[in-house]
């Protein structure tokens, strides 16, 4: 694999294209608006000059970095790549769109992923000719930083697409862990059902959320507490993540907390928006 492209230039998409083009790859990235793109390439450059300042880069190796990476809104533009990942919004109807068009574009030896972090790599399989080539690649936030990447098999994802992904993911610098397909798949059908809990805990008013943070930091030794990780990863995308558990699952103990709603409703998302369970 030499050429790769990212559908979706934000939070995700930018971090994940900034991470194959460190490893050498020319990446393009897609969006369906140049604005978004530039916002994207900022926040890339941000980062790297983030690098340069801690001394773990140099300007040239910045530049080198710099010049693998292409933006366009015109699918045309990745027709000749070797993988494409898919990382934008985590709505099933968008991921099945995009799966479309690039399954009309792409040469038939061209492997499809994901970036879901809970919806059906099956159900997106089955839009296109190829469901065999497509599977998970489910990187997590910040992708520059966090080691952990889960590679997930849809039902028809052949053994020969896994084993190539799972070497292209450890070409950068990532540790792979196989994952048959399941709502959530491993790190998140563990961990957001916690953070429901810990906004459950809110509610009820057993503690603040300092406190529930303190608890599971100092008491189960924890980096970060649940609350300011929903914060930092989406309180939408937490949400979202939790209704997909409680519509797969059919099971009450997936039923998203009503203040979680809430705080969604009042586009009080986390640190993106400056106010979850904290203010920023």
């Amino acid at each position: 694999m030499n050429k790769v492209a990212v559908i979706g230039s934000g939070t995700m998409g930018n971090g994940i294209a900034q991470v194959v083009a460190t490893a050498g790859y020319q990446v393009t990235i897609i969006d369906i608006k140049d604005e978004y793109l530039k916002n994207g390439f900022e926040t890339i450059e941000k980062n790297l000059n983030r690098s340069i300042k801690k001394e773990k880069l140099d300007e040239v190796d910045k530049e080198k970095i710099i010049n693998r990476i292409k933006l366009s809104t015109e699918y045309q533009d990745i027709k000749d790549v070797d993988i494409v990942i898919e990382a934008a919004s985590e709505k099933i109807d968008i991921k099945k769109e995009i799966f479309e068009k690039l399954d009309k574009i792409l040469n038939e030896d061209v492997i499809i992923a994901s970036n879901t972090s809970a919806l059906s790599l099956t159900e997106l399989a089955t839009v296109t000719s190829r469901p065999e080539k497509v599977l998970g690649i489910h990187f997590f936030n910040p992708v520059t930083i966090m080691k952990l990447v889960e590679v997930i098999k849809n039902i028809i994802t052949s053994q020969d697409t896994y084993k190539k992904a799972k070497e292209f993911v450890q070409t950068l610098n990532k540790t792979p862990i196989e994952v048959n397909e399941s709502p959530g798949f491993v790190v998140n059908r563990l961990l957001i059902p916690m953070i429901n809990e810990a906004i459950f805990l809110v509610k009820e008013g057993v503690a603040c959320p300092d406190d529930i943070d303190k608890a599971m930091k100092l008491g189960a030794n924890h980096p970060l507490g649940p609350l300011a990780l929903a914060d930092l990863i989406g309180l939408d995308v937490c949400l979202s993540i939790m209704e997909t558990l409680y519509n797969e699952f059919s099971d009450s103990k997936y039923r998203p907390a009503p203040l979680l709603k809430k705080k969604v409703r009042a586009g009080h998302l986390g640190r993106k928006t400056g106010e979850g369970f904290y203010q920023y």
